[in-house]
């Protein structure tokens, strides 16, 4: 279970890592547009492990519903920690 999860988490990362860099560069400086995949991302992960504690066990791809918060929410946090990132350097360059 912990492999899988660990396989879910990376590749969720890399997805929106690719997402919110796409979206710092189409949008303007003064947009916070670039943030909202990662915000809903952990808002997923939140509903996601509010749901392991109430449900029966359910299991996604190895992987149970507590599993899938905890990479939702694993993905969320690096590619909201990239973005920012990303986001100040194109803040600099153009000061």
């Amino acid at each position: 279970m912990i492999n899988a999860t660990l396989t879910i988490g990376a590749g969720l990362t890399v997805a929106f890592l690719i997402i919110s860099v796409i979206l710092v560069k189409a949008t303007p400086e003064k947009s916070y547009a670039s943030y909202f995949p990662g915000i809903a991302l952990f808002g997923v992960a939140l509903i996601l492990l509010l749901l392991a504690t109430i449900m029966d066990r359910i299991t996604i791809m190895g992987a149970g519903l507590g599993g899938w918060g905890i990479a939702c929410a694993f993905a969320s946090a690096v590619s909201l920690m990239v973005t920012v990132v990303f986001d100040t350097f194109r803040q600099t360059t153009n000061a």
